[in-house]
């Protein structure tokens, strides 16, 4: 377990980091046990027992699998190093950036250990986006004698090798197939059409009815959402509103509001009225703060309508989410933690876990104040300009939402980010300090993200009867793996592609839209939230919607005691909000083939293929996203720039020059 714990966690660190900047049981077989060393000394004896005590098991695995899936995740604070770096040319030291990565990374699993009672045990608490991954264990471990069985671990490999063949053909050898659009192949000079149809390049278009077949896109891509678990009333709430949203952002731009026609249809960057890039050093003197005199000289910079939108939702979807909690999940939860004390949890997963030594609320709250201290180190370190009671009104509006967003979390598959929120919150308490800003929104959203990672690994530690204390120490090591090679890698990825991330557009493999998103937001709200949001001004009613976000879910409530069997309840109104901007951002071709494949998947194998969907849905699903991160990770460091040189495919019919789906290049 700890060997390839600690190989896979490194992997996973890099591909995870890799894709930050982008828009096994054979080896029981390898590794000799203690009987195969008998022959040799007692220490090589114990030394070969601990490297394979046995039978590689479903234990091990999960242990494996939750070690390196924590180290694959980029961590927040890579956004600020890299804004500060190629928008500040500020660069940490890699002491303070390595302990800020770590700290902020485990600040948020002394809050997930004090709520696991109701956001773990219960049987309500599912996490739907746990069964691909729980079905491949299952596959993998239980019964492997049964003639089913090995059909299913065939089934698994088979894809798995296929789709791993196959995604070197979108990834590189014709990127067209990454969304191909009829209507842009029909008509090639038309921005509109562009606009409307194409997606197949990053920020290029809405992707209306393209049929995208790289699953890196289409795929999970170990997210939360995917298209063949997640509950069909989630994703139909997610299409809905990206529905709205294309409506959205095509009238805004046809009837030019807030000027956007001066600038990209989407574009995450900040503007001057007349359509060129806002010089945001101008306004800030030399140690980032806000210099009124040069601003009023500046002038306040613009949003493209596509990414203002994007705020607004994010805004309203927050307000959502608090309603929608207390109005469908409030009392569940209240029964269980009022009855916490007097009576047991009668899941049958906990039950069974019952035979191992849990974890104590003490262990976490320590971890949460040793990280605490460290954050609070780190900041002043970095000279952040954050104070220190700032740090903790961010820890504290993280505690606040950390059971909220973790019930709809656990229940339907989808965690609202209150990141924008944060932002609001950190530009109103610390004006005129962007890089402030970007530390408040660490402090007080990452912890959230964190917390939900614990509790999800937690639940699968639960399904797989993983000990408690395993699943905890694993996820805390590959933690800190993550945040070293996070590091490294972000300084290699900005050193040979830095021109490339700071392009509105980038590449269809490097892009640096988080980063120039991140570092919008710092300045909007950090520098700017005052002059740029107040009452009156030209955004001023943005605010104003986490207020109508609070309203929105009420109807659907309404509705629903008034029809109970027209399934209103089936409306999740926090994600239908949020996705009113969801495509402000990155490659959407793929959007139109995930709902075509969820309606396929969710409801026609549930339903008339049930027997085929419980065998096997879940498996394809893991398979399909295994086999893609391999090839992303073998293609990033042989041809795709990973290892500082780029070795492009040659133009052809699939490769073409400019967009890949053959739309209009817009400037």
């Amino acid at each position: 377990m700890w060997f390839l714990s600690l190989g896979l966690s490194c992997f996973g660190a890099v591909l995870g980091q890799i894709f930050y900047f982008r828009p096994q049981t054979v080896m029981d077989e390898l590794i000799p046990g203690p009987a195969e060393n008998a022959r040799f000394k007692t220490a090589d004896t114990v030394f070969w027992r601990f490297m394979n005590p046995g039978p590689f098991n479903i234990k091990e695995h999960v242990a494996i699998t939750i070690m390196a899936s924590t180290a694959s995740s980029s961590a927040l604070a890579i956004s600020i190093f890299a804004s500060q770096d190629l928008y500040y040319n500020v660069r940490p030291n890699a002491a303070v950036g390595i302990f800020t990565l770590i700290g902020s990374q485990l600040i948020g699993y002394g809050m997930a250990g004090v709520v696991r009672s109701f956001l773990v045990y219960p049987t309500f608490a599912v996490y739907p986006q746990l069964m691909p991954t729980v079905q491949l264990f299952e596959a993998l471990h239980k019964g492997q004698e049964a003639v089913m069985q090995k059909k299913r671990l065939k089934f698994f490999w088979i894809i798995f090798i296929a789709i791993f063949v196959w995604e070197w053909f979108p990834e590189y050898i014709a990127p067209t197939l990454t969304g191909i659009s009829i209507f842009c192949l029909a008509n090639q000079k038309s921005a509109w059409f562009t606009r409307v149809f194409g997606g197949a390049a990053g920020n290029e278009g809405l992707g209306a009815f393209s049929l995208c077949f790289d699953w890196a896109y289409v795929g999970a891509g170990g997210g939360s959402i995917g298209s063949l678990f997640t509950p069909l009333s989630t994703q139909l709430s997610l299409y809905a509103g990206c529905g709205v949203c294309m409506i959205a952002f095509c009238a805004c731009y046809a009837m030019n509001t807030w000027n956007t026609q001066n600038f990209p249809f989407l574009t995450q960057l900040l503007y001057y009225q007349n359509g060129t890039e806002y010089d945001q050093l101008s306004i800030l003197n030399d140690d980032f703060t806000l210099n009124l005199d040069k601003l009023a000289v500046q002038g306040l910079p613009w949003y493209a309508a596509s990414q203002l939108l994007y705020k607004v939702s994010r805004t309203m979807y927050i307000g959502a989410a608090i309603t929608h909690f207390f109005l469908w999940h409030y009392k569940t939860v209240y029964n269980i933690v009022r009855d916490y004390r007097t009576s047991e949890c009668q899941d049958p997963h906990f039950q069974k876990m019952k035979i191992y030594k849990e974890m104590s609320n003490w262990w976490y709250l320590a971890i949460f104040i040793g990280t605490t201290a460290m954050a609070l180190a780190t900041t002043y370190a970095a000279k952040s300009g954050l104070p220190w009671w700032g740090l903790f009104v961010a820890l504290i509006f993280a505690w606040m939402f950390v059971p909220i967003i973790g019930t709809l979390n656990a229940t339907v598959g989808y965690a609202p980010s209150i990141e924008n929120m944060v932002q609001m919150l950190g530009g109103a308490l610390i004006p005129g300090k962007p890089v402030a800003n970007m530390y408040f929104t660490m402090y007080g959203y990452n912890p959230v993200v964190q917390a939900l990672n614990l509790l999800r690994d937690l639940k699968l530690g639960q399904y797989s009867k993983l000990p408690p204390r395993v699943t905890f120490t694993v996820q805390t090591i590959g933690t800190i793996i993550g945040g070293i090679l996070n590091f490294i890698i972000m300084k290699t990825v900005l050193s040979a592609q830095r021109e490339v991330l700071l392009s509105v557009q980038g590449t269809n493999v490097w892009s640096g839209q988080q980063v120039q998103s991140y570092n919008s937001d710092a300045i909007a709200w950090g520098a700017l939230g005052t002059p740029l949001y107040a009452t009156g001004t030209r955004y001023g009613f943005v605010p104003y919607m986490l207020l109508v976000g609070l309203g929105f879910p009420i109807p659907f409530w309404l509705l629903h005691r008034k029809y109970p069997t027209f399934g209103f309840n089936y409306v999740f109104t926090p994600i239908l909000v949020a996705e009113l901007g969801f495509l402000s951002v990155g490659i959407n071709s793929s959007v139109f083939t995930s709902f075509v494949l969820a309606i396929f998947s969710q409801y026609y194998l549930r339903k008339y293929r049930a027997t085929w969907f419980r065998k096997y849905n879940f498996l394809l699903s893991a398979a399909l996203d295994g086999g893609t991160s391999v090839m992303v990770f073998v293609y990033t460091f042989a041809v795709g720039g990973g290892s500082g040189k780029v070795v492009p495919f040659p133009t052809w019919a699939l490769n073409p020059k400019g967009n890949p789906d053959y739309c209009k290049r817009l400037t």
